[in-house]
């Protein structure tokens, strides 16, 4: 059987990741954030750095047991993974965000006026969120920074992760609503989960201590 494999999101989250791994009893001190390998033995451990949108996937289909991501990526792949700790680390939020000047129409106003277009790098969230509050709205899929597309009338409103707001307020737009809270989650595939019980259980143990002394 090979090593328990654990993946760790690249980027903003990979440090707390680290630490969190650290303090489970992992020997992470090989591994720093301009490290190139993304297959690192850690003794009887692999840890396996991705692409925060893909660690989903490389969980749900077998090729890590364990990993740690934000709950914005769980959100929008909706991959079939089980969701074992709160990190606590790593805390953003979904948000409605629209211009400024369009902060006195409410949600409400746009059932009157046909299709609401949305520009977003969410899809799914944005999707699933406007279909609960019964707007019709046309998705419109971006791969940059939503914040452009009111200002040149790809979209009126927009669909985003925020951690402080900065980008929206230099943008002038305002966030309209919240549609919900993201954090890093520690998270299984579920046959590993139970076959690798003994292996895995104790780390869940001492992860989820630490996310409750942070």
């Amino acid at each position: 059987m090979r090593p328990l494999r654990v993946a760790v999101a690249q980027g903003a989250l990979l440090d707390d990741a680290l630490a969190a791994l650290a303090a489970a009893g992992i020997d992470v001190t090989s591994i720093t954030s301009g490290d190139r390998r993304l297959v690192v033995r850690a003794h009887e451990v692999e840890i396996v750095r991705a692409r925060p949108s893909d660690i989903a996937t490389y969980i749900e289909r077998g090729a890590a047991d364990l990993g740690i991501v934000g709950k914005d990526v769980l959100a929008e792949s909706g991959a079939r993974v089980l969701e074992l700790v709160d990190l606590r680390f790593g805390a953003c939020r979904f948000v409605v965000a629209a211009p400024r000047a369009a902060l006195a129409r409410s949600l409400d106003d746009y059932r009157h006026l046909g299709s609401l277009r949305v520009a977003t790098k969410y899809p799914n969230v944005a999707e699933r969120h406007f279909r609960e509050r019964g707007i019709a709205v046309e998705i419109v899929k971006v791969t940059g920074s939503a914040e452009l597309a009111p200002q040149v009338g790809l979209s009126d409103w927009i669909v985003d992760l925020v951690a402080t707001g900065a980008t929206l307020a230099a943008n002038d737009l305002a966030v309209v609503e919240d549609i919900a809270p993201s954090t890093a989650r520690l998270i299984a595939n579920p046959s590993a989960y139970h076959v690798r019980r003994s292996e895995v259980a104790p780390l869940i143990e001492k992860l989820a201590a630490w996310a409750m002394a942070r």
